[in-house]
């Protein structure tokens, strides 16, 4: 007894073998530390969006199915603008990770602009197909070079379409001279100057009052989008002149895929194929159901005859594509209609 008070009462002693003890202790607390991964996406915090959708199923798989890594969804570009988001991700700054279109990701890759081509998608099954191949995977490898890492190609629930104020677009002819909201990507660009419009590229958290403003006559996006963001309240038209049937992707930083474990890595990839897979089986259910929705707001629907349309989109696929060094990647395409 005496042996033990003697060391209690030597304090540098008790001190030194406290302190031993938290650095033997030290690995498997740091081992226990959890990471958590920010999602970063532009839509509205609510499942009728697709892109929220996909970030509330990862961060759900992950909280059920991992003890070091979760995930925490910021939507309405609250951590910044899609290519702030992306930048910053590139220098492993700011968000961990993010969900958006796949044509922001022209200003990184080019030749990621192959897979936004108007008209250049059959349907979901033959988009779907080619970047789950050879494609998707040349694309992916050329944006890891760029310090981005591709988790899963998902799907924009629907069509892109041409969303109006006022006017209404009953024929090409209408489209002409309109000031029409579009991605800040020249392939977009140029396929909206093409349709006749004038396209204007705008940060997509400025949409909604550049619309009630008058600043934008319309924009083009997928009806699901028009249903998240209330854009029904600023617009009354919709054309279905499905220019784009858009991917979407699902994506993080290199820095911080590179900086998790082989375990971690293994999780956050499962939870994001289980949200591309139930992204995907809803699309086309999402599209009719926000159509729906959207006439029973008021908005007209009307179908255009794109044949002018398309006939362009075939000239401008092949020039683009070899602009940006894609004619390989298109041909791919091609073959998988």
């Amino acid at each position: 007894m005496r042996t033990v008070f003697a060391v209690f009462k030597n304090k540098p002693l008790v001190s030194a073998i406290v302190s031993a003890a938290l650095l033997a202790c030290a690995p498997s607390v740091q081992a226990q530390k959890k990471v958590e991964l920010k999602i970063a996406h532009s839509a509205q915090g609510d499942v009728s969006s697709e892109l929220h959708m996909v970030g509330w199923i990862f961060a759900n798989y992950l909280r059920d199915n991992s003890d070091s890594v979760s995930a925490r969804v910021y939507p309405t570009s609250s951590l910044g603008d899609e290519r702030s988001v992306y930048e910053g991700m590139q220098l492993g700054a700011g968000a961990s990770c993010s969900i958006s279109g796949t044509a922001i990701l022209n200003n990184f890759s080019k030749r990621v602009g192959v897979i936004d081509l108007p008209f250049v998608w059959n349907d979901y099954d033959h988009m779907n197909r080619v970047l789950d191949g050879k494609v998707g995977d040349a694309i992916a490898a050329d944006l890891e070079k760029s310090g981005i890492k591709v988790l899963a190609w998902v799907t924009n629930w629907g069509s892109r379409n041409v969303v109006t104020a006022n006017k209404a677009v009953n024929s090409p002819e209408d489209l002409k001279g309109l000031k029409i909201r579009t991605i800040q990507s020249p392939v977009y660009v140029e396929t909206i100057n093409s349709m006749g419009a004038n396209a204007t590229p705008m940060s997509f958290g400025e949409v909604y009052t550049a619309m009630q403003t008058g600043v934008l006559d319309g924009f083009e996006h997928g009806s699901a989008v028009v249903v998240s963001n209330k854009f029904y309240e600023v617009a009354k038209h919709i054309a279905l002149t499905n220019h784009f049937l858009g991917p979407a992707v699902f994506a993080c930083s290199m820095n911080e895929w590179n900086s998790l474990s082989d375990a971690q890595k293994k999780v956050v990839m499962d939870g994001a194929i289980l949200a591309r897979d139930i992204n995907r089986s809803l699309a086309p259910i999402r599209e009719k159901q926000a159509f729906d929705f959207l006439r029973e707001k008021g908005m007209t629907i009307t179908e255009v005859d794109t044949t002018q349309f398309r006939e362009k989109a075939a000239a401008l696929q092949d020039s683009i594509a070899a602009n940006i060094g894609a004619t390989d990647l298109l041909a791919e395409i091609r073959a998988a209609q």
